[in-house]
């Protein structure tokens, strides 16, 4: 009988944060997002259904106390997450380097893309109303399968294309940095929060 090996695994991390007040965190991104003028102008101009602080802000967790506490729980989970996936960093820390607001109007989309300047990346859930989109992740391999046919309809989640994952609020979903993802259109009647940020 022949052995078949499962190689060069991509892991999703899932947790829901404890000690993370959901309420402080959807006040603060609400409040941010009806001061910060400038990333209201950006979202505008890239078309973006909704605001995001991605390119306007680079001080959230100096600028708000829940952030802060935020931050403090991500970086043990992040920490935690690079101890599963054997990294190596040569005396060297995991450092957060960017963490940014998302608030994705009803029929928002964030198009796909990897962040290719970091460690990991994330997402912290605050507001999933229902409806709301799910997280799309791609198989890293898909750019170089050329002639590849496509997964049969009963393939388990370990061998499709293309992964979707419903967040819940209060969870935070982290994933190597090299990883295809987006978000497809926001069905929610609501918008839908969330906090994004890298480690390098």
């Amino acid at each position: 009988m022949a052995d078949i090996a499962s190689l060069f695994v991509t892991k999703l991390y899932r947790a829901a944060l404890d000690g993370v007040d959901v309420r402080d965190l959807s006040k603060s991104c609400r409040a941010i997002a009806a001061d910060d003028v400038a990333g209201q102008a950006w979202s505008k101009e890239k078309n973006y259904r909704g605001y995001t602080s991605y390119a306007s802000l680079d001080d959230l967790p100096k600028r708000d106390p829940s952030m802060a506490a935020l931050v403090k729980v991500l970086d043990k989970h992040a920490a935690a997450f690079a101890r599963e996936l054997h990294l190596e960093f040569g005396g060297r820390k995991l450092k957060l380097d960017s963490i940014w607001i998302n608030v994705l109007e009803p029929g928002g989309v964030h198009s796909g893309h990897i962040h290719p300047h970091s460690v990991l990346s994330g997402t912290f859930y605050v507001e999933t109303p229902p409806g709301s989109s799910a997280l799309k992740l791609e198989d890293p391999r898909h750019p170089m399968m050329m002639a590849a046919p496509m997964r049969s309809e009963d393939a388990p989640e370990s061998e499709r294309t293309f992964v979707y994952v419903t967040p819940k609020a209060g969870e935070v979903l982290m994933w190597e940095s090299f990883v295809r993802h987006e978000v497809p259109a926001n069905a929610a009647k609501k918008p839908r929060i969330s906090i994004s940020f890298n480690y390098a």
